[in-house]
């Protein structure tokens, strides 16, 4: 039976395992956390969501069958143009997209009347890009002005292009690139100019939001952010009679923010409280009726309500270490520097987003509004959750094919 199911399926089979449990956990989870939203927008039928959820996870899958089935070469070979073509998509998203949920990251595709985050399509072009110059430019890479400016310019643009309305996808693209150029030999030193770099463009950006609110208006959601995660100081007390004792009155501003602050993060906490240890079973969270998005944004904390920090916590996590595990194992195979770097980048930057989302959920970060790769209920940001996949998996193909059949080594550095 096992060798029927993997028989049309090539590549790495714990990869395809792990993708596989990920869509089972997010097909329960996210049928058991939507009944919110479909009160909200379907007249309570969960049903309706249930199944376009559905109809996004399996025609993921099936993009990463055949990405999968698909040489990564083309890549290589076009991933010069599309870094340029992505850079004028993201400006045309920072200038006419369409605003959701107070974050201007779409735009629609006319015909099909889709909408999708651009911001995903650039994460794979640009770490494709950082793989095919490093892979070129490997006697170079130890100089700053052949080696680096080259590599520099384009993680800028397209960083400062996302930056804007997604704060958190452009820092956790900047840290993989430049992981993947530590990885690759640059120097220290290099890096840390363009750590530099980076910072000066954020603090300019702040100075614009300042000086022109309405030009860059996600930056108060920033502020908002890091501010309820940071300890506030204590507020004034004053004396109750009834109590004899220093009190915080109930008018104090301190109060009023008690009820505001952080809603969503104190919400997963109590619903991880809840969950304890072992699992309670599917349909028993209650934290769908109250805590936003828990089918997305905050759908881990709602899998440890229903199964446990156990089996649902440390049994997720573990299988996303696992997977980087696996893609580290598939880049230190491949013969081809190209090969390597691209599978290196796309499984960091997917495993340290699952990480984030997680962190989020736990409070040891400001909220980021990263979902749970292959977990979370989502669009066409699951589609190139499993393109990326899908492009894994072709390398690891590639590396159990034999040489005359894989790719010719002279298409890669």
């Amino acid at each position: 039976m096992k060798e029927k199911v993997f028989q049309y399926l090539d590549g790495d089979r714990i990869i395809w395992i792990i993708a596989m449990i990920f869509g089972l956990v997010s097909v329960l989870a996210v049928y058991s956390s939507i009944s919110s939203l479909a009160h909200k927008f379907q007249e309570g039928n969960t049903f309706y969501f249930l199944m376009k959820h559905g109809f996004m996870l399996i025609s993921g899958f099936g993009i990463m069958y055949l990405m999968h089935k698909t040489p990564h070469r083309y890549i290589f070979r076009l991933s010069q143009l599309l870094i340029w073509l992505t850079a004028i998509l993201l400006l045309i998203t920072l200038l006419f997209g369409t605003n959701i949920n107070g974050g201007v990251r779409w735009i629609t595709i006319p015909v099909i009347n889709q909408s999708f985050q651009t911001s995903d399509l650039a994460k794979i072009v640009l770490i494709a890009y950082v793989a095919r110059v490093l892979s070129q430019n490997s006697t170079e890479r130890r100089n700053f002005k052949r080696g680096v400016l080259p590599i520099m310019g384009p993680i800028l643009i397209i960083c400062a292009l996302i930056l804007p309305a997604n704060f958190s996808t452009a820092f956790l693209l900047l840290v993989t690139c430049m992981t993947l150029m530590f990885v690759a030999g640059t120097r220290i030193l290099h890096l840390l100019s363009i750590t530099a770099a980076g910072v000066l463009l954020f603090v300019m950006l702040l100075g614009i939001a300042s000086a022109f609110p309405n030009v860059l208006p996600r930056v108060s959601t920033w502020k908002s952010r890091i501010a309820s995660f940071l300890p506030e100081s204590e507020p004034e007390k004053v004396w109750d009679q009834k109590t004899g004792t220093f009190v915080i009155p109930e008018s104090s501003p301190r109060s009023e923010m008690d009820l505001q602050r952080n809603y969503q993060v104190e919400m997963a906490k109590i619903a991880i409280h809840r969950g304890g240890m072992f699992p309670n079973g599917p349909g028993r969270g209650t934290s769908r009726n109250y805590m936003p998005h828990p089918y997305s944004d905050m759908i881990f904390a709602f899998i440890i309500e229903e199964y446990g920090s156990i089996l649902g916590g440390l049994g997720l996590l573990m299988l996303y270490i696992i997977l980087m595990f696996r893609i580290l194992k598939i880049a230190s195979r491949t013969e081809k520097k190209f090969s390597a770097y691209l599978a290196l980048g796309l499984g960091f930057l997917l495993v340290l987003q699952a990480l984030a989302n997680m962190a989020v959920a736990v409070n040891l970060i400001p909220v980021t509004g990263q979902p749970l790769p292959l977990v979370s209920m989502g669009g066409t940001s699951l589609w190139f959750t499993c393109i990326a996949l899908g492009i894994i998996l072709n390398i690891s193909r590639e590396n159990k094919l034999p040489p005359s059949r894989s790719n010719s080594k002279q298409a890669f550095a």
